[in-house]
């Protein structure tokens, strides 16, 4: 399901993790790093992380690609949450298309949607987050 506003916010359980990403194409990578050891650091297991990471790769691409370059990726953790926002100034709100057979790419929001449990996105002044919730199981 896909909503224009963030899903109410809890208590976090651990400290969120803000990083601001550079401005070119090594942001996808920087960004999986800095999930990855975040999310270790935390006590996730390994077979938890392939689903967040796939998607922060895609959320990070895309505002690259159709925003106005990744600012910022924001991870906060609660009650069995995990909630990855990616932020950029970029004035076009996403949007979930049927990708082509026949087209190489166009696949970012459907496994985004696949992925997480819910995604979406904030407006907010300077641009947009386009976040995605997963359900995280004890490490």
């Amino acid at each position: 399901m896909t909503m224009s506003k963030m899903p109410p916010r809890t208590a976090v359980q651990a400290a969120p993790l803000t990083v601001s990403l550079p401005d070119d194409v090594t942001a996808p990578a920087r960004a999986r790093h800095e999930v990855r050891s975040t999310l270790l650091a935390a006590g996730l297991c390994e077979a938890q992380l392939d689903d967040v990471l796939l998607a922060t790769s895609e959320l990070v691409t895309n505002a690259f690609e159709h925003g106005e370059r990744p600012r910022r990726l924001e991870l906060a953790y609660a009650d069995g949450r995990l909630t990855l926002r990616v932020h950029d100034a970029g004035p076009l709100l996403p949007e979930l298309r049927a990708p082509s057979p026949a087209e190489a790419r166009s696949r970012g929001l459907v496994l985004v949607q696949a992925l997480s449990e819910d995604w979406g996105f904030e407006r907010c002044p300077g641009g947009k987050f386009v976040w995605a919730v997963f359900r995280i199981t004890g490490g």
